[in-house]
């Protein structure tokens, strides 16, 4: 891991990466997370490449999770870390395909350090994108469902960006459920519903390393756009 050093050692941040074959991204990911973090938890969401022995060579705890499904992979890494019997004050998740920047933790987490946040979603749409990180799908969707949030749910996001921090017991409160795309989504409407003092923080994203599992293809992108939608109903 990186050595980005924290003014905040004192709380214990651990890191959830849900991992679906992402066997050449996942060394550079994990090497990048800052020291300060504890545990970087990789959930191998059924990888059929070398995704575990990437992680674990890193330095990296795998769990395994055979069910495919985003929000199934973070649940299954969620359960590991109930076990513990230290738990975190803190919990980030990012993806494993290098499209975040794992050394932007520390701005990220400022809000919920200086105590004026118990979640923080890093923002793509308020930070500087690579030219061809994002699709028109992605760039659209999140565009209509963080619109729509804003008129069904009165809730202000300007993006769903999977780079985020939560408070661990506020995250837990939420008791979240959703096994696939609608997870990010889900956090973000039951973290308004319930009160939580949530803010966004702009950060940068670039070219995935591979082919994305959700933009990269016609049914991904379908898929995760209706799923986005009910989700916003479903909560409503």
């Amino acid at each position: 891991m990186g050595n980005n050093q924290s003014s905040h050692p004192s709380s214990i941040v651990d890191v959830i990466i849900p991992a679906y074959n992402e066997e050449k991204s996942i060394p550079f990911v994990i090497r990048e997370i800052p020291d300060f973090v504890r545990n970087v938890v990789v959930a191998n969401n059924n990888s059929t490449d070398g995704t575990k022995a990437a992680a674990e060579k890193e330095g990296a705890i795998v769990v395994f999770e055979p069910q495919k499904g985003y929000g199934k992979a973070c649940l299954t890494a969620m359960d590991w870390i109930k076990k513990q019997t230290v738990q975190p004050d803190i919990v980030v998740f990012l993806d494993g395909d290098y499209s975040d920047y794992p050394e932007e933790m520390v701005g990220l987490i400022q809000p919920i350090w200086d105590g004026q946040a118990d979640m923080v979603i890093g923002s793509r749409a308020k930070g500087q994108k690579e030219a061809g990180s994002m699709t028109f799908p992605q760039v659209f969707g999140n565009w209509l469902a963080t619109t729509m949030m804003k008129y069904i749910q009165r809730a202000n996001y300007s993006d769903l960006g999977p780079f985020r921090a939560i408070k661990w017991q506020k995250l837990l409160d939420l008791n979240m459920v959703d096994e696939n795309f609608g997870w990010t989504i889900e956090m973000q409407i039951k973290a308004h519903q319930k009160g939580l003092r949530y803010t966004e923080v702009p950060v940068n994203y670039r070219k995935r390393i591979g082919v994305s599992k959700v933009s990269g293809t016609v049914k991904g992108v379908i898929g995760a756009g209706y799923k986005i939608i009910w989700t916003i109903f479903k909560y409503w």
